[in-house]
């Protein structure tokens, strides 16, 4: 059996090397010529952890292979995932333009009975749409929804070893369910982690997971500005509430606001789902609402530190990416920050372990991209923790204070909290906590 990956971004490459690392044929395919060019000659396009030394096995073992012939790699595949971008339409509704080609090229090539495996994130009743797409193809084709639940920086993990794997399949379709069950076996070796569903019910699973998990977030941060007012610790509601066995202590932790790819699109689309069937959902609405207002809490905290003039100010930025672990900046709250600043007047130097390429591309000579944490703190009139990367996380206090003009620590994360830098003669600031 011949695997096909349509999209070769953070959910195809993944789930394609590690498809390939339980010892399945797989194709990954993309229509882009540079993506697939670097992948050939070895080089990984995205930083992800684990993900390089997979790819590289299973490509010199002959199981992992890259194409942009689309229409070939389908022809010679029984499983076609599609894994193409959805991005946010104006309205907050996902682009399935991409999926839609996806769709129509599988019922112009396919070759055999076969199975096509929305992995995309996509609204409510696109299993429906691509089955009206596929309906004429000469083989038949059975569409499947299979969501993916990948964290960015551990996705290889998750992927091997996952929570659960979502399935929306026709429980009258053996031919289908017994396919997906051999494909996930070897990650089921202890139990059974495939939760089979209707279409519709695991389309809607995957919103509703990520909105439920963006809305703690926001909650929490709401309750930190709250702290804030009344002289309460964020840190010390955060474990008293999450010690409750009904709450769980994940994802209560106040910070800069949430990003990536998936949290900001898909509450959004969530939304806009909810409108399109007549229904407002208020929750998730001022989900996303908390959440842009978030953003821009660091640059306040900074105005107000420099009599509302930043022009002239050096700030250092310590991270980027909008979580560790991976080089994707995509609506990271350190965007919001630094364009900001920029607008302000404010001199911008950044540090990230992996980000520094993307930034580059993205602000070109406005922002210093230094290739240290230190040299980025240097003459800085202030510096600002916006990513919890492990190296940011007990830094040298004492180099900071000589290299720094002014001690001005701006601490998105509350990582710093508790080492007593008001003590040391720093100006600290964090979201929500006390500090010292």
């Amino acid at each position: 059996m011949k695997l096909c990956m349509v999209g070769t971004g953070y959910v195809g490459l993944v789930s394609g090397a590690c498809f390939a690392e339980t010892g399945q044929n797989v194709v990954c395919a993309d229509v882009s010529e540079e993506k697939i060019a670097k992948l050939q000659a070895g080089e990984i396009p995205i930083f992800e952890h684990g993900l390089d030394e997979i790819v590289r096995r299973n490509v010199a073992e002959g199981r992992l292979s890259f194409t942009t012939d689309v229409a070939g790699a389908i022809a010679e595949s029984t499983v076609v995932f599609v894994a193409v971008g959805t991005p946010p339409r104006a309205d907050g509704g996902a682009d399935l333009s991409a999926v839609d080609a996806v769709a129509q090229t599988v019922a112009e090539h396919a070759q055999r009975e076969m199975v096509l495996v929305l992995k995309s994130t996509v609204p409510v009743g696109t299993n429906a749409r691509v089955r009206r797409l596929v309906a004429d193809a000469a083989h038949r084709i059975h569409v499947v929804s299979n969501p993916e639940f990948l964290k960015e920086g551990d996705a290889v993990s998750d992927f091997l070893r996952p929570d659960r794997v979502v399935v929306g399949c026709d429980a009258d379709d053996p031919f289908a369910r017994d396919l997906m069950s051999r494909l996930y076996h070897p990650v089921c070796l202890d139990r059974d982690r495939i939760v089979w569903m209707d279409p519709a019910s695991a389309e809607l699973t995957k919103y509703v997971s990520n909105t439920m998990l963006a809305m703690r977030i926001s909650f929490m941060n709401e309750i930190a500005l709250l702290c804030e007012r009344v002289g309460a610790d964020i840190h010390a509601v955060r474990h008293g509430v999450g010690a409750d066995a009904r709450i769980g202590p994940k994802f209560l932790y106040a910070g800069p606001g949430y990003g990536g790819s998936c949290f900001p699109k898909d509450v959004k689309a969530l939304v806009h789902t909810g409108r399109e069937h007549g229904i407002e959902l208020e929750l998730a609405a001022t989900t996303d609402r908390v959440n842009a207002r978030q953003k821009g809490l660091v640059f306040r905290k900074l105005r107000a530190a420099f009599d509302d003039d930043l022009r002239g100010k050096r700030v250092a930025v310590w991270g980027v990416s909008f979580k560790p672990r991976t080089d994707d900046i995509r609506e990271s709250a350190a965007l919001t920050l630094i364009d900001a600043l920029l607008a302000d007047g404010a001199e911008v130097v950044v540090h990230d372990p992996e980000a520094g390429e993307n930034v580059a591309c993205r602000y070109g000579d406005r922002v210093q991209i230094a290739s240290d944490a230190y040299e980025a703190a240097k003459g800085a009139d202030a510096l600002c923790l916006l990513t919890e990367w492990r190296q940011y996380q007990n830094p040298d206090f004492d180099q900071l204070k000589q290299i720094m003009r002014r001690p001005l620590l701006m601490d998105a994360r509350n990582i710093w909290s508790s080492y007593g830098l008001r003590r040391q003669g720093f100006t600290y600031e964090g979201i929500g906590v006390r500090g010292s």
